[in-house]
C-alpha cells in the first residue's frame, strides 16, 4: 500500500514553461531589454534544460548553471548585457510572482490532504521554490517541502532522497511513491531511491534509458486511480 508521495513541482503540479515565460519577459522589461520573442523563448527552455542536466550529472555547480544559461542565450541572441547576476536574482523572484497549475494539479493534491502523506520534492533555488510554493498554497498543503537549495544536493543525487527519507522515515520501495515529469531527475532519482516511479508524461515522451516505471500518466489525476488500487 502507498503511504507516501513525493511530488515534483515544476512541470508536474506547477507548468515551468508558463512560468519560465512570464518571468523572462518581466526581466526583459525591467531591465529595458526590448522584447523577449517566443522564438527567443523557446530557444531559451532548450538552454536551460541543458544547464540543468549537466547540474544532475555533477558536471557544473549550481551558481555555474544559474548564471552561464544567461550567458549563453545573451551571447547567442547577440544582446550586449552585462548584468547577468542581477537579472538571475529577479528572475528568481519573477518565477513567484504568478502561479499556474497543471490540469489537475492543485485539486488532486488537495483531495488527498490528511488521508496520505504528500511532500514536495523541487530542484530549484530557495527563493523560487518557496515563493512558488507559498503563491500555490501547496506549502499549506503538503507535509513537508524538500528543496535541492536547502538540502545541498540535486536530484537524481541519492543524497538527495536520503536527506529526505531521514526526516521523514525509512524508504519501502511499496509505500513511497514519486511523481514527476522528469526521467533525469525524477525517476532516475526514483530508482535511485529504490521507491515507486510514476512518471507524469503529458507530452507522449520516451523513456530512452530504459529506467523503471511503475506507473505512467498523462493526467495528475490519474494518481487517485493508482491510489485506489
Amino acid at each position: 500500500m502507498i503511504k507516501t508521495l513525493l511530488w515534483d513541482i515544476d512541470g508536474t503540479l506547477l507548468d515551468f514553461a508558463k512560468s519560465e515565460k512570464y518571468g523572462i519577459r518581466k526581466c526583459f522589461e525591467i531591465f529595458s531589454l526590448g522584447e523577449c520573442t517566443d522564438e527567443m523563448l523557446s530557444r531559451y527552455s532548450v538552454i536551460n534544460r541543458k544547464y540543468w542536466e549537466m547540474l544532475e550529472r555533477n558536471e557544473l555547480t549550481k551558481p555555474e548553471v544559474l548564471r552561464g544559461r544567461f550567458v549563453e542565450f545573451f551571447e547567442k541572441e547577440g544582446i550586449v548585457f552585462d548584468k547577468i547576476d542581477e537579472f538571475n536574482l529577479e528572475y528568481q523572484y519573477r518565477l513567484g510572482d504568478k502561479v499556474f497549475f497543471c490540469d489537475n494539479g492543485f485539486e488532486t493534491v488537495q483531495s488527498l490532504k490528511g488521508k496520505i502523506k504528500q511532500y514536495a520534492v523541487t530542484n530549484g533555488t530557495y527563493v523560487a521554490q518557496s515563493r512558488k510554493l507559498s503563491q500555490s498554497g501547496l506549502d499549506e498543503i503538503f507535509d513537508g517541502v524538500f528543496i535541492s537549495d536547502k538540502i545541498g544536493f540535486e536530484k537524481p543525487a541519492i543524497e538527495f532522497f536520503k536527506t529526505v527519507e531521514n526526516e521523514i522515515g525509512k524508504f519501502s520501495h511499496d509505500e513511497v511513491m514519486i511523481i514527476g515529469d522528469s526521467l533525469t531527475s525524477d525517476i532516475r532519482g526514483g530508482n535511485n531511491a529504490d521507491i515507486l516511479c510514476c512518471w507524469y508524461n503529458s507530452h507522449g515522451g520516451e523513456n530512452r534509458d530504459n529506467l523503471r516505471i511503475d506507473y505512467e500518466i498523462t493526467d495528475i489525476s490519474q494518481v487517485l486511480e493508482i491510489l485506489g488500487k
